[in-house]
């Protein structure tokens, strides 16, 4: 019988002030990833919590200090350098895996007739064992008029959400995007793509590489029968303002890069639009802490166009 050489997994996680979150992270692999893993990598972007610290005595883990805030896909092709697996795993630091969390996903991705699918992705579910986001559409400019409009509740079949819903994951299957809190890709993939486009300080990262994938004949894939926890919205709660700045900054760059000229000036107008949307809302929720981070956004981006230099998160 011929030998075949172990599979290869290289988890990498970009920490920043992800507190005790980062721990439970780190002993869930321990617990739960022979023998898949071969090295974790832990790259931390600057945190000033101590949470670093936690780890880096720990057997096993890499830990990178990168001295700065580099934004997420920085992070993850700085991590991803120093990777020695045939499949890397970009896992959130608020997430964890559970006992069958590798071996269901590794199984089917070794799979010949699974050759073709280059992303995958798990069931993400919360404390209570609540299913969350997983997967999620393309953004294109219908989506998003239809997000930023409310009329992906009016309308939902001429304007389908962003985000899939549970009910319509209840089963395996070809997805545009997984989300990035768990995100393993084929190595060999992910050097073709020349790994996360580092424009993206934070979000929309994977959602252009999930895209430029499949520009080059690869699907992603949704594991129904797989799961994993993640808190969810993570470390960034913490700074609203900033957060809303890089989602839409972030925005503008997936639809420059991706985008027509036409639907790209048709998004720029979607977007000064949502700034009155977002006020009133906040005004009738009497939030006025958010519509003070909806001002700061937007300030911040109207920066951006302008060509300021923009701050990030600390």
């Amino acid at each position: 019988m011929a030998y075949r050489k172990p599979t290869l997994l290289s988890i990498i996680i970009v920490n920043w002030n992800a507190g005790h979150q980062l721990r439970d992270c780190i002993n869930s692999i321990q617990k739960f990833g022979a023998p898949y893993v071969i090295q974790t990598i832990v790259v931390d972007n600057g945190s000033t919590d101590g949470s670093e610290s936690t780890v880096t005595d720990v057997l096993g883990i890499t830990v990178i200090l990168s001295g700065e805030n580099l934004g997420f896909g920085k992070a993850c092709n700085l991590g991803a350098q120093h990777a020695q697996g045939e499949y890397l795993l970009f896992l959130n630091p608020d997430a964890a895996l559970y006992k069958d969390t590798l071996s269901i996903t590794m199984a089917f991705m070794e799979r010949p007739e699974n050759s073709g699918v280059g992303i995958c992705g798990i069931r993400l579910v919360d404390e209570n064992g609540d299913a969350t986001t997983s997967a999620a559409r393309f953004p294109s400019l219908r989506i998003l008029a239809g997000k930023t409009l409310g009329l992906s509740k009016l309308i939902p079949s001429l304007f389908p959400a962003h985000l899939m819903t549970p009910d319509e994951l209840n089963e395996s299957q070809t997805v545009d995007q997984v989300i990035g809190a768990f995100f393993l890709i084929r190595k060999s993939l992910f050097d073709r793509c020349q790994g996360f486009d580092e424009r993206f300080f934070v979000y929309f990262e994977e959602v252009d590489l999930s895209l430029r994938a499949m520009q080059l004949g690869y699907t992603s894939y949704f594991i129904s029968d797989a799961t994993a926890f993640h808190k969810g919205g993570g470390c960034s709660e913490r700074v609203k303002a900033t957060r809303l700045f890089y989602s839409l900054r972030s925005r503008v760059l997936y639809a420059q890069k991706h985008y027509s000229a036409i639907s790209y000036f048709l998004l720029i107008v979607l977007t000064a639009v949502e700034l009155p949307l977002r006020l009133v809302q906040s005004v009738v929720r009497r939030s006025w802490a958010d519509a003070q981070n909806t001002l700061i956004a937007y300030r911040q981006l109207i920066g951006y166009f302008c060509g300021e230099v923009d701050g990030v998160y600390r």
